[in-house]
């Protein structure tokens, strides 16, 4: 067990905070709401700034064969007739659950402190949808976002994607998968967290995996994205691609105590010697979803990690 190593703030209330639950296919349902009561109970901005962020609805083309996806966009209120960058977000949840909505708090901050149009990607969910479905409905909303550029005011040649935890496993795939297309060449990852490696249900690292996403978790939301598939595409399971040569830049963040901690840093290393710039964190006695909070060492990760998106979009002109 890794309670002694857990960081001093984030022991505070851990069991409250993050108590033990069960998730497999007769409480998914249950969980699914209790996300969606989490963002409900989340406060209401009060930043001018914030609040006048102008957020659109927008349905537009999935994948041949497939529905509709569903945006939200994002753009600071005082955008003006400037051309920004843009970023792509893609939720996290496990590949199970979560929606765009959940991440409402964080589009709007990115798109103010960022200056920059957010659009967030509500793809289908495991297991009703097993991969491809849910990663070509993100690779469907990149290139909309590419091809709108005129008309949302972006530069198609500074467009990032980010996500977390599952979330981040979707953009790892998706940067593979628009590298490998060559449609679309986005300038950066941001990585939180990330869900990478469909082989880590298998971890056997004793102090990893206790809080937040536990390897049943881990199982069985690994379980449900593969459908079963005999075998598995290095666009659902980014870890087992062979070469990561030609990605953007990449920014990735673990906790030091969470389950993906032994593939972030793995995926890390590979990429470096692949030629690719990367940026990595491990945050001593975090958990995972540890951000979520307003401990220290959350507030100095996203900090630090706000700092590198921003550089990333901008340059030294941020």
């Amino acid at each position: 067990m890794s309670r002694h190593l857990v960081d001093s703030e984030l022991a505070v209330g851990l069991d409250t905070n993050m108590p033990a639950y069960r998730l497999d296919a007769e409480t998914l349902p249950t969980y699914r709401q209790m996300l969606l009561d989490m963002v409900a109970a989340i406060p209401k901005p009060t930043s001018e700034a914030v609040i006048n962020v102008r957020r659109d609805e927008r349905l537009v083309p999935g994948p041949e064969g497939s529905p509709n996806v569903r945006v939200l966009v994002y753009k600071p209120g005082d955008k003006g007739d400037a051309i920004l960058p843009a970023m792509l977000h893609i939720h996290g949840g496990g590949f199970v659950s979560g929606s765009a909505d959940m991440s409402d708090p964080n589009s709007r901050s990115y798109a103010v402190e960022m200056n920059c149009v957010v659009v967030s990607v509500d793809y289908r969910l495991a297991p009703e949808t097993p991969f491809p479905g849910p990663v070509e409905d993100c690779y469907a909303a990149l290139l909309w976002l590419h091809g709108a550029a005129d008309e949302l005011g972006i530069d198609p040649a500074r467009i990032m994607i980010a996500g977390e935890s599952a979330g981040a496993g979707l953009v790892a795939g998706l940067c593979l998968l628009a590298r490998d297309r060559g449609a679309v060449a986005p300038v950066f990852q941001y990585l939180a967290e990330p869900m990478l490696d469909h082989r880590s249900v298998e971890s056997d690292h004793p102090h990893t995996g206790h809080f937040g996403w536990t390897r049943d978790h881990n199982r069985f939301g690994w379980n449900s994205m593969l459908g079963g598939a005999e075998t598995v595409s290095p666009y659902c399971s980014p870890a087992t691609t062979e070469d990561l040569s030609g990605l953007p830049s990449t920014y990735i963040h673990i906790g030091a105590i969470d389950l993906f901690l032994e593939e972030s840093v793995d995926y890390a290393r590979r990429l470096t010697r692949a030629g690719v710039s990367v940026e990595l964190h491990v945050w001593p006695g975090a958990f995972h979803a540890f951000g979520s909070t307003d401990c220290h060492v959350s507030r100095e990760a996203r900090r630090v990690a706000r700092t590198a998106i921003k550089r990333a979009l901008w340059g030294g002109s941020a």
